[in-house]
């Protein structure tokens, strides 16, 4: 199965100022659906540091997945995706479009989101919501086909078509 990262990008989660109940949530769902989470990591809204933890995952613990949650809105801190597009080689457009098609359905605040996903060798890396439930909604949205990204990504599939 697939080993997955997650990085919670949170000042205060950071500083054990606030629980993370997003990275819970992640963790819970990826290891009900069979993946094993080999790295987990609460970090502050600093674009090196979020950068130098995507490189570690990637290529010092050669994960397949790596998942952030948080620092993706508009505020000054929120540099996740600017930390996510350094490190990647490719970019996924189409999963976070995905998610935020989705989440449109739910909330127009959804607009409001920027997170993005990419490719580094053959990790992919997304851009989750900061919030419990938007973090869940869009995981179970998602999961499926970033599922078969992965297999196609690690070679154990070579067909994209259905």
């Amino acid at each position: 199965m697939f080993k997955v990262g997650i990085i919670t990008a949170s000042d205060k989660g950071s500083v054990g100022a606030r629980e993370d109940k997003s990275g819970e949530i992640i963790t819970e769902i990826i290891e009900n659906r069979g993946y094993i989470v080999s790295s987990k990591i609460i970090v502050p809204d600093e674009k090196e540091t979020i950068y130098n933890e995507i490189i570690n995952m990637v290529d010092n613990l050669q994960v397949d997945l790596v998942l952030t949650t948080g620092g993706t809105g508009f505020s000054e801190r929120d540099v996740t995706p600017e930390a996510t597009i350094k490190a990647c080689d490719r970019m996924a457009n189409g999963i976070a479009e995905a998610i935020r098609y989705y989440s449109l359905s739910i909330t127009p605040r959804a607009m409001l989101s920027r997170g993005v996903s990419g490719i580094r060798n053959k990790t992919l890396i997304i851009n989750l919501p900061g919030s419990p439930k938007a973090v869940k909604e869009a995981l179970d949205y998602i999961l499926d086909s970033v599922h078969h990204g992965l297999e196609i990504l690690t070679g154990k599939d070579s067909e994209c078509a259905r």
